[in-house]
């Protein structure tokens, strides 16, 4: 029998290994965070540590008055509480005043507050303070309360109006609200049909087709034709122009009318109302031609975030703190502003120092349009600067640069490459692109041109490019097909 010994040794081994600490993960972090990220980013941080201030920002100079005439006048809104002040001060001191000429002296003309001749002339005037925008939800409930004078259908038609989207469509079934409220689904139907009588038309529709038919209704355009057009939306997508005509029975000239008509109409009445609200995009990066040549690029102060460790609070309750968990809070909290306002200089020290390649990379484009856009990868800028590929990509996340051409997402200038049909330098995908796009839009009116027409065009241009990269980018690019092209022109559409 056979036995097998163990024997314990103690072992001392050595190894190396990168670990990231929580601050170098939050730093990381920080480089792919928008500007608008990044500001409520630091809000919370001040939030939480008592020894982070923001930096006001210094105020504009105000303009010096002329010698020999009046100081300017100013109605921005910051002057209001200023002013309101000086005229309570005004009524309290005309109060106080002996009852003598039975007047009270308000400072000056009593006709200065209407003519803006006096102090009071900062004061907004009540026809220039801006109403509320009128809701879709406001501009519907008056319609119900004028309308519907039944308690019970006024309840179904609120309850109705709850469940509209921004668009203006109905997002429920009416046997589920029959249900809920315990009525009738024939009630139900009977308020949903007098309220998608209700102005704008086309609300409290069910789905596209509905809320097209509402406005056709109202337009007094809902024949027959029209109705089989609408039951083929698919089709009208396809731009099947054959098919349409055999289904609806109508000549392509009266189709084409009649697509006419569907095109002015408004699928998303209720956006009249209550626009959806766009995000105002905020460059990151300001660039501008210098005079003498070449180009200047710097950061946008606005988007910077400006933060102070206040060291004079520090020293104060440093003397106030007594056992060891106050002072060791006290160095965690003085550690991580200082880290913070580090963090944020590198932040900005290396968006720049990218965006400075990016434009020396892309001068061409710069100077004469995308045409000229080089093919470029993260590699191409991570070894000019100096950085590793996933921080480069860090930085030209959600950060955008305002240009003399436009503004661009710094993502915008790396493109992959389409190889030159002679040996010569690559081209940009983007710039192919942009060119097939021009191709398209300058096609004589009776003629399109084919995917392989285009690659054939491209060829001569030094582009060697498949048909199907061609499709694939014209399909991008939500342009027809030759043939789809072709039947638009014939009809004039």
């Amino acid at each position: 029998m056979n036995r097998i010994g163990f024997s314990q040794r103690l072992e001392l081994r050595q190894t190396q290994a990168l670990i990231m600490t929580p601050q170098l993960q939050q730093a990381i972090k920080m480089l792919q965070l928008s500007n608008l990220e990044l500001c409520e980013f630091v809000d919370a941080e001040i939030e939480r540590n008592p020894l982070l201030e923001r930096q006001e920002r210094p105020a504009a100079p105000p303009d010096e008055p002329a010698a020999d005439g009046p100081s300017p006048q100013s109605g921005a809104p910051e002057d209001f509480p200023g002013l309101l002040a000086e005229a309570t001060e005004h009524w309290h001191s005309a109060a106080g005043k002996e009852e003598g000429d039975g007047s009270l002296d308000w400072a000056g003309d009593p006709q200065a507050w209407r003519s803006g001749s006096g102090t009071a002339e900062k004061l907004p005037d009540l026809d220039r303070i801006a109403a509320r925008p009128r809701s879709l939800r406001d501009h519907l409930s008056e319609q119900i309360g004028a309308d519907i004078a039944d308690p019970e259908d006024r309840v179904i038609a609120f309850h109705l109006l709850d469940l509209l989207d921004e668009a203006g469509y109905l997002r429920g079934t009416v046997a589920a609200v029959a249900e809920t409220l315990g009525c009738s689904l024939s009630r139900v139907e009977a308020v949903l049909a007098r309220l998608q009588r209700f102005d704008p038309a086309g609300v409290f529709a069910r789905d596209l087709r509905e809320c097209l038919s509402l406005q056709l209704r109202e337009q007094g355009r809902l024949d027959a034709p029209m109705r089989l057009l609408l039951d083929n939306l698919p089709l009208v997508a396809a731009r099947n122009i054959a098919a349409l005509c055999r289904l609806c029975r109508v000549e392509p000239d009266a189709l084409a009318a009649m697509i006419a008509a569907i095109k002015a109409l408004d699928p998303r009445p209720g956006h009249a109302f209550d626009p959806p609200l766009a995000q105002p995009i905020v460059p990151d990066i300001l660039m501008q031609a210098r005079p003498q040549g070449g180009f200047v690029v710097e950061l946008n102060p606005e988007t910077l975030p400006r933060v102070l460790v206040n060291h004079r609070y520090h020293r104060e309750i440093s003397r106030a703190a007594r056992s060891k968990a106050e002072k060791d809070y006290l160095t965690d909290r003085l550690n991580a502003a200082n880290w913070l306002v580090r963090s944020l200089h590198q932040r900005a020290t290396t968006i720049l120092k990218v965006a400075a390649e990016i434009v020396r990379q892309q001068d061409a484009f710069f100077r004469h349009g995308v045409t000229a856009l080089r093919p470029l990868i993260l590699r191409d800028v991570a070894e000019a600067v100096g950085l590793h590929e996933s921080t480069v990509s860090r930085v030209t996340a959600n950060k955008y640069m305002a240009t003399p051409r436009g503004l661009f997402e710094l993502k915008y200038f790396f493109t992959s490459a389409i190889a030159a049909s002679h040996g010569g330098d690559a081209h940009s995908a983007e710039a192919v692109r942009s060119r097939i796009r021009g191709l398209i839009d300058s096609e004589p009116p009776g003629e399109t041109l084919s995917d392989e027409r285009i690659v054939e065009l491209l060829q001569r241009e030094g582009v060697n490019i498949a048909r199907r990269t061609v499709a694939k980018y014209r399909e991008a690019m939500r342009i027809p097909s030759s043939v789809q092209r072709r039947r638009e022109k014939m009809l004039a559409l």
